[in-house]
């Protein structure tokens, strides 16, 4: 549990060179694509879901202003669950941390993301279940709402970054179609 807790927001590159490590291996990109690749195959084996209320949580969020992915998953997977959901042409932007120079707790994913959008950070909100997530997120100066990961809950510093603590995606639905309070 706490190699998965540290592990939480690493770019694919990044966790896949610590995985190396511990098993004596000089090969992280085999490990990556292996990893990539049975992730891809669970989901088109039907056992990967989104969490109840995430679907009307996109559609709510993409009818009113721009949305974006910013994920520490591989590109290939993120495309793959998005397109499978039908998500795809609800996102301006999709990055993974593979993409930028350094993974969560960094803020680079989400500053990417917000600006393939056209969005002041400062003026986005940012769903996130990790501590490291979050804690990328405000780095980033976003407004952070944590939906916390039932098996690896956020650390309380990451959660007293948070402008909400959602118990659920209908939650953050509720809180999203306010108004954001001023940039920080």
């Amino acid at each position: 549990a706490s190699v998965t807790a540290m592990v939480q927001g690493m770019s694919v590159p990044e966790w896949a060179r610590y995985l190396a490590g511990q098993i004596g291996s000089d090969d992280p990109d085999h490990i990556m694509e292996d990893i990539v690749a049975n992730m891809i195959a669970s989901l088109h084996g039907g056992r990967v879901e989104l969490l109840p209320g995430s679907y009307e949580l996109v559609m709510t969020a993409a009818a009113r202003v721009p949305i974006a992915v910013a994920s520490s998953a591989s590109y290939r997977f993120i495309e793959a669950v998005l397109e499978a959901t039908g998500l795809r042409p609800s996102f301006g932007a999709v990055v993974s941390s593979e993409q930028v120079p350094r993974g969560k707790p960094a803020p680079d994913v989400y500053e990417e993301a917000a600006r393939r959008i056209g969005v002041d950070p400062r003026r986005a909100v940012a769903i996130e279940d990790s501590s490291n997530g979050l804690r990328a997120a405000a780095a980033a100066g976003m407004h952070g709402i944590a939906l916390p990961n039932q098996t690896y809950p956020p650390k309380p510093d990451a959660l007293a970054l948070c402008a909400k603590i959602a118990t659920s995606a209908d939650d953050v639905r509720e809180y999203l179609v306010q108004p954001l309070p001023p940039p920080r």
